[in-house]
């Protein structure tokens, strides 16, 4: 049964405007599964010495039943571009979405 919250996530997803269609890779390895995506990038402030630096990063949000368990190590492809998950991914309060941090492969 898909309640109020579900349904609302899930039409956040398949707007056009919000969400796009994106390759995802568990471990980096294989053909990969098409899931659709969120992708934010705020930048980050960090303290250096006495002053601060600004420093881009890379978010990307996707559906739990797209993705049940992502991990450090998948790789996410996004309009021919690719990512890595770069740390351990949280899940949202009612475990519905993940956010991953991400940032282009070494």
């Amino acid at each position: 049964m898909m309640d109020a919250f579900t349904a609302a996530i899930d039409a956040l997803f398949v707007d056009p405007n919000i969400a796009r269609d994106a390759l995802w890779r568990p471990g980096g390895i294989g053909a990969g599964t098409v899931v659709r995506v969120v992708s934010k990038r705020p930048d980050h402030a960090a303290n250096f010495g006495d002053g601060r630096v600004m420093l881009p990063t890379m978010l990307i949000d996707v559906r739990r039943s797209q993705i049940a368990a992502p991990a450090s190590g998948d790789t996410v492809e996004i309009d021919s571009e690719t990512f890595e998950i770069i740390a351990t991914p949280v899940i949202d309060s009612l475990r519905l979405v993940w956010t991953c941090e991400a940032a282009p492969p070494v």
